[in-house]
Order: C-alpha cells, then structure tokens, then sequence
C-alpha cells in the first residue's frame, strides 16, 4: 500500500504548523493583518479568519490540503451572505455580501477525539446568521440565518469552495448526469452528459442538490461533496484567463464546486422564518497507487 507524505509547503498557511513544540488545539494569529484561528488537532490541521468566518485551510492527517488558497488570502470557502454575485438593488454594493468582509465573532469552540467543532455569528441589522463547522477527517460547513424584519426580504447566500487539485486537466466531477443547468459564459442552458471535465473556462449553474464526487487521478484521490440544503450547485473554473494576483500555474490548482441558493433562484424570508445551506466533504475509499 502506497502512504501520500504531504510536502510541508503545499499550502501558503502550513506556515502556522512546522515546529516541532506542542500547540494548543485553538490558537489566534495573525496574517495578512488579519486575525485567524490556527486549529491544531491529532486529526486535522485548519485555518479561520475572523473576517468572514471563512475556512481558509484544512488538512485531514496523512492527506494533502482538501482546500487551495494563495498567499492573498484568495481561496478556501468564502460565504457570500446575504445575497449572491451583485445585489439586485445597489450596484454599489459589495458583490457576495457583506458577510465576507465583516469580522465575526467565535461564539463556541469545542474538541473531542474526533476533531473540532466550532460556531461563528454575525449579527448585522435585522438578521443573524451562524456558520457550524465540524473537522476531522471530514469538513462540515452549515449556514444558517434567522431573519427578524418585519416583512419578508429578499435573500441568497451561497458556501464559494475552492478544492485543491493536482491539475485542472487531471479532474473530473462524477454525480452531475442529466442535470440541467445554465451556462453563464455561453448564455445558454445546458444539460450535463457524463462525467464534467472541465477544459477551458467554466461556469455554470445546475440545478442540483446532493452528493457528487471530485475524482483526482494525479494524486489518487476522490473527495465526496455534498451541498445539501442548497437549491444549485454552481462549477467555476477561469481556465487561461487571467486573476488579479494569481498565477496560472497556481490557478491550474483548484476548481470551485459551490452549494448556492438565492442567486438566480430567488429567495424570500419571511419575519422569524431560518434559511438553511451546509457543504460536507468526505474521503471517498482512498485510491492507492498500487491498487490493480
């Protein structure tokens, strides 16, 4: 059986875990003239910033990093709350939402054998929202939001997930046969057929909500994604197009599969009504090089 030793550089935030001295399980720091949690734990390693209780890095033990994040803090699982892409409303304000740039606050960290589990909340106007996470040797991410206007809003929130790969051309995404969906480069609907290998520049919007699985046959490995809870599951990749500050070498390293409702579904809450939205990920059987 062939083990994976993961380099210790493959992640800009593996920074936070070479030396050689114990570490508390929870730790702040800071990066980027941010403040994050550094999670420490026999069964995973992981990152939080503060700004937008976004999960910039996690690492199951003996696996490589599940998540791709560049040295700009560009990367992990961004949440966009409470709208999606640009609001419908305001074209000057921030696309995604305001949850990504605002500081929250850590309302409960736990630890058991298993991993660690943590809850953040932004308090913001009429509404609350609260972001679980469960690590160990898998990634749980549940948003949930309570709206407490009195009338009914329009609302979206979506869980933006850049997974690490080898190599954009080496991955394929397995579960999406037969779904429909839209292709927003094209401006056209689309049915996927088979397996999305993804060649050149891509995103599009299906209409689908479950498991699928994100095969890698570089590193041998198949990661399950789950985006329950979400009315679309959204594939995003810029193929050769340029990124303000990234690499094309470094950008040939992820692909985005995100769980989304209420971007191009809209979404109303009522007064008191909870909007749900959750992202699992799992190890699917590992896949060993020596295995016939």
């Amino acid at each position: 059986m062939a083990i994976r030793q993961p380099s210790s550089l493959e992640h800009p935030l593996q920074r936070f875990f070479t030396s050689a001295r114990p570490q508390p399980t929870f730790q702040w720091e800071r990066y980027q003239q941010r403040d994050v949690l550094v999670i420490n734990h026999p069964q995973c390693k992981a990152v939080f910033s503060r700004q937008g209780a976004q999960l910039l890095h996690f690492q199951p033990v003996g696996e490589k990093p599940w998540l791709w994040c560049v040295g700009a803090i560009r990367g992990g699982v961004p949440v966009c709350w409470p709208w999606v892409g640009r609001h419908p409303g305001e074209g000057g304000w921030p696309a995604n939402g305001w949850g990504r740039l605002l500081d929250w606050k850590l309302i409960d960290s736990q630890q058991q054998e298993t991993g660690v589990s943590l809850r953040w909340r932004l308090s913001l106007w009429d509404w609350q929202v609260d972001l679980h996470a469960e690590l160990g040797p898998g990634m749980v991410l549940r948003l949930e939001t309570q709206h407490q206007d009195s009338q009914s809003c329009r609302f979206g929130h979506a869980l933006h997930a850049y997974w690490r790969i080898s190599d954009i051309a080496d991955v394929a995404l397995e579960g999406l046969d037969g779904a429909q969906g839209y292709d927003e480069l094209s401006r056209s609907v689309c049915e996927q057929k088979g397996q999305l290998r993804l060649m050149g520049s891509c995103q599009r919007v299906f209409e689908h909500m479950g498991p699928l699985e994100l095969h890698d046959d570089a590193w041998q490995r198949r990661l399950n994604i789950d985006a329950r809870d979400s009315l679309s599951t959204a594939i995003w990749h810029p193929g050769s197009r340029p990124l303000l500050g990234v690499g094309c070498s470094e950008a040939a390293g992820f692909v985005r599969v995100e769980a989304v409702s209420g971007a191009d579904d809209v979404l109303s809450l009522a007064p008191g009504q909870r909007a749900r939205l959750s992202l699992q990920a799992s190890l699917v059987d590992p896949v060993c090089i020596n295995r016939p």
